[in-house]
């Protein structure tokens, strides 16, 4: 799937999620923005660790559909997350996950949040899909 492919399906199957966009799609993985809001943010001016939990879990999830296509029910199994910096205030911030396995039944990818503009990650996300059994092809 595409940027706008894997856009349209997001927006169809889960409209709650808002303010994400597929900026890259390769045959590594995905790059995710999120336009940072007022709702994203935490006491203190930074932006909350659930919003970005929820970047590095939407970046794994499309990196998936990628590559399998548009199968709602692809879902996490597994998810570790390290914040290792504030986000910078005032800035979008990027996912980028790489995955690393795509088996049958179970995906693993690795997800680096960093600020828009910055270099060093925010956070890093290490995550497992189960992937369901029809669209393994068989």
């Amino acid at each position: 799937m595409q940027p706008q492919e894997i856009e349209a399906f997001l927006d169809r199957e889960f409209p709650q999620v808002s303010g994400y966009s597929v900026m890259r799609v390769d045959g590594q993985g995905v790059e995710m923005k999120l336009a940072v809001q007022d709702r994203h943010l935490r006491p203190g001016g930074t932006v909350s660790g659930p919003t970005m939990f929820e970047l590095a879990d939407l970046a794994m999830y499309a990196a998936v559909l990628s590559r399998i296509g548009p199968v709602a029910l692809t879902v996490t199994t597994g998810a570790n997350i390290d914040f290792m910096r504030k986000p910078a205030a005032g800035r979008d911030l990027l996912a980028e996950c790489r995955l690393l396995k795509l088996g049958s039944v179970l995906a693993v990818g690795d997800v680096l949040i960093r600020s828009e503009g910055a270099a060093e990650p925010v956070a890093r996300a290490a995550l497992t899909y189960s992937i369901p059994p029809k669209s393994r092809g068989n």
